[in-house]
Parts: C-alpha cells; structure tokens; sequence
C-alpha cells in the first residue's frame, strides 16, 4: 500500500495547486491515501494572517478542513483523502493549538518544530560566525523542543526532524548533541507515534531525505514508528521517491512503516 501523509496547497502561499491537484496526482502516482496537511495558521497571533506567504489565515482555517472533507467524499471510490495538518509546535501556545484542532475529525497532525530560539530553522544567517559551543547549543536546543513536541500528546507523526541542516548541512556534524537526539527518539517511541521520512529535503542544499540514515538506524534501535511524506509543494512532487525510501528502509532493518487514519495507527509491512 502505498501512501504520502505530507502535501501543502496554495493557501500557505509558497505552495502551487489547488488540494485536487494533489489528490489527482497521487492517483496518477499509484497511491492509496494521500494526506492534505497545509500549514496551520499562527492560532496564538493577534492577526488573523501574520505570514501570508508562510501559513493560511485563522478564518480560512475551517475552510481549509471543510475543503478536503468534501473531497475526501468525493473520491472515495478512487483513492482514501485523509485530513490532516502541519502544525507549529510552540511549547508556550500548545494549549491554544489543541482547542483550535479540538472540533475538527483530523486523521493525524503533523508537529514540526520551525523555530528555535525565536529563529527560523531554515534561516542561514543564523550559522554565521557562530562558535561550536553556540551551534551545539543550537542544535540540543532544537531536538529538546522535538521531544517536548512527542510528549505533548497533540501529534501523531512528527516532521523532518533534522530539518536544520536544509541550507546547512553541516548540521548534522556538529557534535555534542547525541543525549538530546536519544531522547527526542524514546519520546516518540513512548508515546507511540511516528516520525516521517520527509523527501523534501532533496530540494534544499543537504541534497537528502530528512532524517539522515544514521538518525534511522538510531530511531530503529529505540522502536520508533517511521511514515512516509513527500512535503510536496507542487502536485508533481506527491510520492516523491516513495520506493527508494521503501528499498532504504528495508536495508536499515525496518520491517514495516505506519499512516493514520482518525489519530489510529495503520501498519503497513515493508
């Protein structure tokens, strides 16, 4: 069975396509479910849309669920729609999240940590000049906030989560922070949820998946659950490298992956 829990639309404002354009493609793709998983809307802001071009505004939100509930409905004899969304994960506003994902039938949510220390992970300024002690406090700092997120019990998959090295991939040299990443994994694994395999991260400077094998191997020996999620930003990028991520898993040792289906996990054999 093949599935992809991660996709965006054009209501984030850096994606292109419409939600259909998404599900059409992954029937074209060959795939069984497909998630919509936009990017939820800053909840916990004064204004309703801070970051046009990051996030949808709050009032579009329940738009946003009704749209794929729609379709959902409408192909269901052609391919499973599943409801889902990318959400922020801000330790201070987490109470404010799940009221505002309370009253919608979410198949899954997807936490990813976009920000440490108040800066974007993707920002490359923020390696400049930077000394090993401060990069290492970065990076502990970053995969803290990964645990906290698994902990929160808000999430059932949690995103790319070495996403740091994106246009920095010297990220996952930098030393020093191996307790944090040990632990960030038992979290998930206690807490009986997954972390994806996010093909995205081909498009930016790291040239590779998130996370790197070595993170895979280590998810692997602590039991954690992996799921498969292309983060396409364009219809033709759905199930993006999906075999090869299925081929890649099996060589590390895995023997299945897992998608959710109203917050219950499915396992799929490898």
């Amino acid at each position: 069975m093949k599935f992809d829990l991660h996709t965006h639309h054009d209501r984030c404002g850096h994606a292109s396509g419409k939600i259909k354009d998404y599900i059409e493609a992954a029937i074209n793709a060959g795939i069984s479910a497909i998630g919509i998983s936009d990017h939820s809307p800053y909840f916990a802001h004064e204004l309703d849309q801070p970051q046009p071009g990051i996030a949808m505004a709050r009032s579009d939100f329940p738009n946003y669920v009704a749209e794929v509930l729609r379709l959902k409905e409408q192909y269901k004899n052609r391919i499973e729609v599943l409801l889902g969304v990318e959400s922020d994960f801000y330790i201070d506003q987490i109470e404010v999240y799940k009221e505002a994902y309370e009253p919608f039938p979410f198949d899954y949510i997807i936490g990813s940590v976009h920000q440490t220390k108040g800066v974007s992970i993707f920002n490359r300024n923020r390696w400049k000049n930077q000394l090993e002690a401060d990069q290492i406090d970065v990076k502990k700092d970053y995969y803290h906030l990964i645990s906290q997120s698994a902990r929160s019990g808000l999430f059932q998959v949690l995103g790319h989560i070495d996403a740091m090295k994106g246009y920095y991939p010297l990220f996952a040299n930098i030393p020093g922070a191996e307790a944090e990443i040990d632990e960030a994994f038992k979290a998930v694994a206690e807490n009986d949820i997954s972390i994806e395999i996010n093909t995205s991260g081909k498009t930016k400077l790291c040239g590779g998946w998130y996370p790197s094998d070595t993170l895979l191997e280590r998810a692997l020996h602590f039991g954690v659950d992996v799921t498969f999620g292309s983060d396409a930003h364009l219809p033709e990028r759905v199930g993006d490298e999906w075999e090869l991520v299925q081929k890649r898993l099996r060589e590390i040792g895995f023997s299945r992956w897992v998608f959710f289906r109203q917050k219950q996990k499915i396992i799929v054999p490898l």
